[in-house]
């Protein structure tokens, strides 16, 4: 599934496939819908012009931060993640980032 985000809260929903691909631009914040516990997902961003991008609480990355991801056009990064718990006590993710791969 393909999206654009610029300067708002891009919402993925997991329940419609596996990859999903974000083209941002400017100020945006990933988070997530739905989704199965145990389901891998992955999140290709691709910066068009430059972009900050962030993750909502649901992503728990290795040392407890998010990874920096690069701002520069054109940049490409990956964010690979495994559903571990969805609604009830709170969505968890866990995630791993493979960044600046352009």
């Amino acid at each position: 599934v393909s999206g654009t985000a610029s300067g708002i809260v891009t919402t993925i929903n997991l329940t419609s496939a596996q990859d999903h691909k974000i083209t941002a631009t400017g100020i945006c914040t990933i988070t997530t819908t739905g989704g199965t516990e145990g389901e891998s997902h992955t999140v290709r961003i691709v910066n068009s012009g430059i972009a900050t991008v962030g993750f909502s609480t649901h992503f728990l990355f290795p040392s407890g931060s998010a990874p920096t991801l690069p701002t520069a056009s054109g940049a490409i990064s990956l964010i690979s993640f495994t559903v571990h718990r969805v609604a009830g006590a709170g969505t968890q993710l866990l995630a791993g980032a493979s960044v600046n791969l352009s």
